[in-house]
């Protein structure tokens, strides 16, 4: 069989793609070199234009019926100053959530499969099958360890940032910054918290509540990294002792609950999205630090914009290829600002700016609101710097 769509990598960018594109009459084969219902590293944490996408979907249903809390209120204190508040409401949406991956994803992929895709989990991808110039398939690796060849109209690499059809395909890298921040996290049961985050001299602490349990996340500075992975649990309790004393209390009373894990590979980056016959959806076209929590939400963005952009034009080579570079065009446009954004508060050397920010912001209802807002990505980075901060900034 043929397929019009092969999708490699079912986790937040490759379910709703595989899903809106079968939703569109494709058919369409996603697959995933991992077992299904699995966790993976992640912030958890869905902004309200990502719920918004999961409401339209139909899927936030079923997100709620696992337990999953909404969240509508929103914390950040650095210094003396402490905003609280929630974006404004996304549609009809008011509150965000933060779902444990093993249940989100699989609801994506569930939402894939009613829409008629065909799944299949242990199935890693080797090579990008090449025919007159142009991607024309993949050949994979079933879970019996047996080698298999399926051909294509467009396949779409989903598969995170150490995507495997990004280097196959010879995707270069368009933008790139050093990498910011370092991240331990783990999971207590006890601790009452809204979605918090809290940044002192000598780091970040981010407190997000979701199914049965509050994930609580220490972010230090990359140039620490090989001090703190050393011992990172007892690193892990400093920094948050340190930069969220309040938040420290209630965790030494509260109960583990999983492993401590953690990653020194933040990177930041945009790469070339597509190609003749191949595209990049997700972490494998655009990653950026997890401090400001935009992964899931962007995956599910970016989602929508390829499979908008080729409509029904997957079978018209011309429109195809206007329809492919479409999408990274406004991929481009619409994730720059926060890209940018997320740049200057994991950068360690830029805290009096943000602080500067944040104090000035706190000083009005209508600023703390709009910096709610634009944190969330419900209104643009522009509709923050009015006439009235921009004077506050300047003195």
């Amino acid at each position: 069989m043929e397929w019009d769509v092969i999708v490699v990598g079912a986790r937040c960018a490759g379910g709703p793609t595989a899903m809106l594109f079968a939703r569109q009459g494709y058919r369409v084969l996603l697959l995933d070199r991992a077992a299904s219902r699995t966790d993976t590293l992640s912030t958890l944490y869905i902004q309200q234009p990502g719920v918004s996408r999961l409401e339209r979907w139909g899927l936030l249903d079923a997100v709620k019926a696992t337990g999953c809390p909404p969240l509508g209120r929103t914390v950040y204190e650095i210094d003396d100053v402490r905003l609280a508040g929630c974006a404004g409401p996304n549609g009809t949406v008011h509150a965000s959530y933060a779902p444990r991956r093993h249940l989100l994803d699989a609801i994506l992929v569930e939402g894939a499969v009613a829409a008629g895709v065909e799944f299949r989990d242990h199935c890693g991808v080797s090579e990008l099958l090449v025919e007159d110039g142009r991607v024309a398939g993949v050949r994979c690796t079933t879970p019996g360890g047996r080698s298999t060849v399926e051909r294509a109209r467009l396949v779409v690499g989903a598969d995170g940032m150490r995507s495997t059809v990004a280097e196959l395909a010879g995707a270069r890298t368009t933008v790139e910054h050093p990498r910011l921040t370092c991240a331990y996290y783990t999971f207590w049961q006890g601790p009452k918290t809204d979605f918090e985050l809290y940044e002192g001299e000598r780091g970040w602490v981010s407190a997000v509540p979701t199914n049965d349990a509050v994930l609580i996340s220490a972010y230090f500075p990359q140039d620490r990294f090989d001090e703190v992975r050393t011992d990172a649990f007892a690193a892990y309790r400093e920094g948050v002792k340190v930069n969220a004393p309040a938040l420290f209390e209630q965790m030494e009373r509260a109960e583990r609950t999983e492993r401590l894990r953690g990653t020194g590979d933040q990177r930041n980056y945009f790469r070339e999205t597509s190609g003749p016959g191949w595209a990049l959806v997700g972490d494998a076209a655009h990653h950026k630090d997890s401090i400001t929590a935009r992964g899931i939400g962007d995956a599910f963005l970016q989602a929508e914009l390829l499979v908008e952009a080729v409509a029904d034009g997957l079978h018209d080579e011309t429109r195809l290829t206007a329809a492919l570079e479409a999408y990274g065009t406004e991929l481009v446009a619409q994730l720059t600002p926060p890209y940018q954004g997320t740049l200057l508060v994991a950068q360690a050397d830029a805290r009096d700016k943000r602080l500067a920010l944040l104090r000035a912001v706190g000083t009005s209802p209508d600023l703390t609101q709009r910096y709610f807002d634009t944190v969330a990505g419900v209104r643009p980075v522009s509709e923050l710097y009015t006439p009235e901060l921009l004077a506050l900034l300047q003195g």
